[in-house]
């Protein structure tokens, strides 16, 4: 297929451009600054936030992988709507057969977080205007530049000693960059129109990421939970002792006290594979890093 992939110089983008290419198609990498881009396919202007931008990145196209959001926005959630809706309607004007979409795990019955929530939205704009849209939910992914990821090795790293929130009790579900990039490659050739869950074999507390993540680099460090530590100071402790500014810190915080695992398992019946485990996503990572 001739594949537009908006975010393609993002994390995950980055790593699924080569890897679209690879498995034989026609890969055009949107970006809003295509002179600067370097990577894999045709890079072609677009800006998800200028409608009219996109008209001549999607003529052509076959289907479109939908990777960007506004994290560290003030207003994401409104950004991120407006992004969508642009995009939905050129998709339909362009004729796309599909969008697949990379959003986040959680249950809808959870109070979600306003990020979760702002990706669950998004889901459903980018059908707004009839494309179907294959949605693959996934919890924090663990690979070198991924946000959630980078707070989590930084904070091991940084801090010998740890008075952390209580979010570090909550459950949740990583997978690897590589087996993200995997499911996404083999989700175009699925049916469109479904929702997916994907996560690693390992459910952790991210506590017990952290001691993991010690662990494995030769690390010995002590966290110590404070219950009432506040979602705001959090964001705050987080700027001060990793590079992640505080807006993005409060939003990822914030979904921190969702439960983000996996319920539905089909994914692996649709694309059965046997992800990595976290010990081995992680060392990967920082294979990754040392060689950047």
């Amino acid at each position: 297929m001739r594949v537009v992939v908006a975010g393609s110089s993002g994390f995950v983008g980055r790593r699924l451009c080569p890897a679209l290419a690879e498995a034989g198609h026609d890969v055009v990498a949107m970006t809003r600054r295509p002179d600067d881009y370097a990577g894999a396919g045709e890079p072609v202007h677009g800006d998800v936030h200028d409608a009219g931008s996109l008209n001549a990145a999607l003529t052509g196209a076959d289907a479109a992988y939908y990777l960007v959001h506004s994290l560290g926005e003030p207003d994401f959630e409104r950004r991120d709507a407006r992004a969508a809706r642009n995009f939905a309607r050129a998709a339909a004007d362009a004729g796309l057969s599909r969008i697949v979409y990379l959003g986040g795990l959680g249950d809808d019955a959870d109070d979600l977080s306003p990020h979760l929530r702002s990706r669950r939205q998004v889901e459903g704009l980018l059908g707004e205007a009839g494309v179907p849209v294959t949605v693959l939910r996934a919890g924090i992914v663990i690979g070198h530049g991924g946000i959630s990821w980078e707070i989590t090795r930084q904070l091991v790293e940084h801090l010998p000693a740890m008075v952390t929130p209580r979010w570090v009790s909550t459950r949740t579900q990583p997978i690897a960059l590589a087996d993200v990039v995997r499911y996404l490659v083999a989700l175009l050739d699925v049916p469109p129109g479904r929702v997916f869950e994907a996560g690693g074999p390992d459910v952790l507390a991210y506590g017990d990421m952290l001691k993991r993540v010690a662990g494995i680099e030769g690390r010995f460090r002590v966290i110590v939970p404070v219950p009432l530590l506040s979602p705001k100071l959090s964001s705050l402790w987080l700027s001060l002792v990793t590079d992640v500014d505080a807006r993005t810190g409060r939003s990822l915080v914030d979904s921190m006290t969702n439960e983000v695992v996996v319920r539905d398992h089909s994914l692996r019946e649709v694309v059965p594979f046997e992800p990595m485990g976290f010990d081995a996503a992680v060392v990967a990572a920082l294979r990754e890093r040392a060689g950047a």
